[in-house]
């Protein structure tokens, strides 16, 4: 049947339009749930929950298919060369579906305590995960900008949701100004970028900034009358302060000291499932954009940013960790202690090796579900009446729920680094990079710092498992809570006891 219309749509699915195709899925499914909100009653308002479900899923066959065409052609570009499918976008594109498809299972008991079950607010989840997924594909400037910015607007407003609660609200104003600001700065940084090199490509870019280099190198070496107007210093000074910038921009989005203030108010106002969402999702896109730029952009420079990367990596580890042993609201001391998992993966950028990057990727898979994880018990604990965010909720959880207090403890072994989790697998492969790039001073403090972590995670443990049960009802587990939580206790565990499939897929993610 030859109808131009379909012919024409035909023709870009199987041109640019597969390089967006999981985003373009998404989105209808997004405005799926707008459109059909509007004639559901409000008991039936858990359906949008599973049309979101079913718009990750369709959207991971998609990427599952694309993986398929890397193998065979590899990396190919769309959109005159500003998106990539390739197998760094198909590691992290798999890691947001997986983190939606997840919050969206913990968010349906949630909502209904809240009496907030509305389709916007899983309309939002997805419209986030295409602007991560865009941030992870982008390789032109503007493409990451306006992925980071769909990612950001996204929560800014699903902090907010819970409209009747102060402290949702506050955390949802704090985000947008500190994050306004954040996005200005990394703003000003890709303009310079532009202005340096004529071109928005971080490819392009980064052979612009070479070029730069290597003639204020010869300057410096072998100085000739002919470019004697040329001061070296100035011309560094441009491309120092354009890296300065972005990465700026990006500690703010990763939560990295000292541009850390946002995340313990936004954890511990936003609805938990988002808290969880804005730790592992918006945390591992950031990561995936900073690792575009920094080795594409910025790789000649690299010896000159590693003693800033190291300095805030350790600077991350060491306020992180302290500011968590004092915390007694739980949401709030698992915010600090995310900002010192920042410093772990930071710490491997450094390195910068081979191992070093199946490190990353591994740390950040693991990050995810051990992370979400511990969320999810949080959420559980949510009752009418019961808030379940402190300290205090957790006393006696094994009496009460001796499943929920097991998985509990699993993740918190987990994100304390203790075998056979994938925690621990993490941090390995980061303590190697480390000694194999001759940073043993790098390496003891990472090591060093897993004691304070011991402590304050275990402070959550001994809550829920040595103290005596106070009035908190038995907690009730529902079959899609049941089942996010199943998920991210199996990866947890056998990425710990089988990590060899982990480490091919991380490994994949780098093209290694």
């Amino acid at each position: 049947m030859n109808i131009p219309f379909i012919n024409a749509i035909r023709s870009y699915l199987q041109g640019d339009g597969a390089v967006i195709l999981p985003e373009m899925e998404l989105l209808l499914f997004g405005l799926g749930i707008l459109l059909i909100d509007f004639w559901m009653a409000q008991k039936e308002k858990y359906w949008n929950a599973g049309l979101a479900l079913a718009g990750t899923l369709f959207s991971a066959f998609t990427l599952w298919k694309l993986r398929g065409a890397v193998a065979a052609r590899g990396q190919f570009f769309g959109f005159h060369q500003s998106a990539v499918i390739d197998s760094f976008f198909i590691f992290f594109g798999a890691l947001f579906l997986a983190a939606t498809a997840v919050v969206i299972l913990l968010s349906v008991k949630y909502l209904e305590i809240e009496e907030e079950q509305e389709g916007e607010y899983y309309a939002l989840l997805l419209f986030a995960c295409i602007g991560m997924m865009f941030m992870a594909s982008g390789v032109d400037l503007i493409v990451m900008f306006l992925g980071l910015e769909t990612m950001a607007l996204s929560f800014y407003v699903l902090t907010g949701f819970l409209r009747r609660e102060k402290r949702s609200n506050e955390a949802a104003l704090k985000y947008v100004l500190l994050g306004a600001f954040s996005s200005g700065i990394l703003a000003y940084g890709f303009s310079l970028l532009y202005g340096m090199s004529g071109s928005t490509s971080i490819d392009r870019i980064g052979f612009m900034l070479g070029r730069r280099n290597d003639f204020v190198q010869s300057l410096v070496r072998s100085p000739q009358p002919a470019t004697a107007q040329f001061d070296p210093a100035v011309l560094q000074l441009l491309p120092i302060l354009a890296f300065v910038l972005v990465a700026v921009g990006l500690f703010f989005k990763v939560a990295a000291v000292p541009f850390h203030q946002w995340a313990p108010d936004v954890y511990e106002g936003a609805p938990t499932p988002i808290s969880a969402y804005v730790s592992v999702a918006s945390k591992t896109a950031s990561f995936a954009l900073l690792l575009r730029l920094f080795f594409s952009v910025f790789a000649v420079s690299r010896e000159a940013w590693i003693p800033l990367v190291a300095g805030v990596a350790v600077a991350s580890l060491t306020w992180g960790n302290l500011a968590a042993l004092t915390q007694t609201n739980v949401k709030r001391l698992l915010a600090y202690s995310s900002i010192s998992h920042v410093g772990y993966i930071l710490l491997a950028l450094v390195a910068g090796n081979d191992t070093a990057f199946t490190g990353i990727a591994y740390y950040l898979l693991s990050y995810v579900f051990m992370t979400a994880g511990a969320f999810a018990v949080i959420i559980v604990l949510r009752q009418k009446g019961l808030v379940g965010d402190e300290l205090e909720d957790l006393n006696g959880l094994y009496q009460r729920s001796p499943a929920a207090a097991l998985l509990l403890l699993i993740f918190m072994l987990s994100l304390a680094g203790i075998p056979p989790t994938a925690g621990f697998m993490g941090k390995y492969f980061i303590f190697l990079s480390l000694i194999q790039t001759h940073h043993p001073v790098l390496a003891v403090f990472a090591v060093l710092y897993i004691v304070p972590a011991l402590y304050y995670y275990f402070r959550i443990v001994v809550h829920a498992w040595l103290k005596q049960p106070g009035d908190a009802p038995r907690p009730s587990m529902t079959s899609a809570q049941a089942v996010a939580l199943g998920i991210a206790v199996f990866v947890t565990l056998a990425a710990g006891l089988y990590p060899e499939p982990f480490t091919r897929l991380a490994q994949y993610a780098f093209g290694q």
